[in-house]
């Protein structure tokens, strides 16, 4: 595993790591947010949850063909009694698991997959894993597109040449209810699901609005649905791993981004970030 670097979440250092051409975020630096003291613990208190074995074993099922299910089943089987403890090194060690990462030394500490770390920043706390979301990608920008990452948040940046100046305009950014009969609608593009959470319509309809504008929808928009859009993408990947339907999916997802925008567009420390 090498140090790729570290970025400053919150006022917490968070340390970045590759191994496999992928990224590890330390979990031990995310836990620090919340017990800076005994960061270990916490990591182990979430490991703890039935909910947590659950996740972390489907994520190995899906990246990980050495992955043993039959250790995985026992941890099933003893999540969330009052005796079950469960430390990072226990689970490598028994299930053979990829996505977590012990390591020793100075720097050492955990690590994990960028998947599972945020899933863990969630459980630490939501808006702490939007400001992760943030920051990470501004490191990936930095690294000049390594790992051609869905949308570059420094390119979308660009593009962008207003600000937020009144309570009139931040209104317009929180989006709306979906409507009846786009829950009806069956989708062939994932990405334009996640564009009628956020922004109400398809692509396709943006263009037809907008027939003098070059680029697409989400080229005009704002850092806070740019975070939040990050955001949805790994709540639908879950979502969809889960069997959840479509149309219940894009419920939920406007859902989340209604809430997700109203909570950005108080905070002042994105503001500053612009």
């Amino acid at each position: 595993m090498k140090k790729q670097g570290n970025i400053v979440v919150k006022g917490t250092v968070v340390s970045i790591a590759a191994a496999g051409g992928q990224d590890y975020i330390s979990l031990t630096d995310i836990a620090r947010h919340k017990n800076p003291e005994e960061p270990k613990d916490i990591v182990k208190n979430w490991m703890r949850s039935k909910s947590t074995i659950e996740f972390l074993g489907l994520w190995e099922r899906l990246h990980n063909p050495d992955f043993k299910g039959v250790e995985f089943d026992s941890f099933m089987y003893q999540a969330g009694s009052n005796s079950f403890v469960l430390s990072p090194s226990k689970w490598i060690e028994k299930t053979k698991a990829i996505g977590i990462v012990v390591k020793s030394g100075n720097t050492g500490g955990t690590y994990a997959h960028k998947d599972i770390a945020f899933e863990f920043a969630a459980w630490v706390s939501a808006e702490f894993k939007l400001y992760l979301l943030l920051e990470f990608q501004r490191l990936k920008d930095g690294e000049n597109e390594r790992l051609k990452l869905g949308w570059n948040l420094q390119r979308e940046l660009a593009k962008i040449n207003y600000r937020i100046h009144t309570d009139a305009i931040k209104e317009k950014l929180i989006p709306g209810l979906v409507e009846k009969k786009q829950g009806s609608v069956l989708y062939a593009d994932e990405a334009d699901l996640l564009n009628v959470a956020l922004f109400g319509m398809t692509a396709a309809e943006w263009r037809d609005k907008n027939p003098g504008k070059e680029g697409n929808i989400r080229d005009y928009a704002a850092l806070e649905q740019l975070v939040v859009l990050s955001n949805l993408e790994s709540i639908n990947s879950m979502l969809i791993r889960q069997g959840m339907k479509q149309g219940e999916r894009l419920v939920k997802l406007n859902e989340m981004a209604i809430s997700q925008m109203k909570s950005l567009l108080k905070n002042e420390n994105i503001k500053k970030s612009k």
